[in-house]
């Protein structure tokens, strides 16, 4: 069962903070597609930075951040980009289901991936919201 589990004490099923960001990451990379096929890839970038921000908290949607964030590094022949998003894998993949995550964090490589930072109100909100659903499902 992908992303859900029997609550034992309202015997149903219990939606995760996963499922609950989910439409909310998907838009950000939907709207960083929008972006790349315009020619913008600055703001591509920040819609995948978006999304990272926003998925930060569950590990798929941590790694599937980043490696949306690797194939913008190899599209734009970034070299730097793509070397700091394979090791952001790697750590994505261990640290986040154990609660090391630095949260707010852009999940770029022009920033230190151990550095905290402000999430935006528009995230924030979002995020609250994704958890609250989740908490009570």
């Amino acid at each position: 069962m992908h992303g859900r589990e029997k609550n034992p004490k309202r015997g149903q099923a219990m939606m995760h903070f996963s499922d609950s960001i989910k439409p909310y990451v998907q838009q950000e990379v939907e709207q960083s597609q929008q972006y790349r096929a315009a020619g913008d890839i600055n703001k591509e970038f920040e819609c995948l930075e978006n999304a990272h921000v926003l998925g930060q908290e569950s590990t798929y949607y941590h790694v599937y951040a980043h490696l949306k964030m690797l194939q913008w590094g190899i599209r734009n022949r970034n070299v730097k980009e793509v070397l700091g998003q394979l090791l952001r894998i790697v750590g994505a993949t261990v640290t986040t289901s154990i609660g090391l995550v630095p949260h707010g964090n852009t999940g770029g490589s022009n920033v230190s991936p151990f550095q905290r930072m402000p999430i935006q109100p528009r995230l924030a909100t979002i995020i609250d919201q994704a958890k609250h659903q989740s908490m009570n499902t």
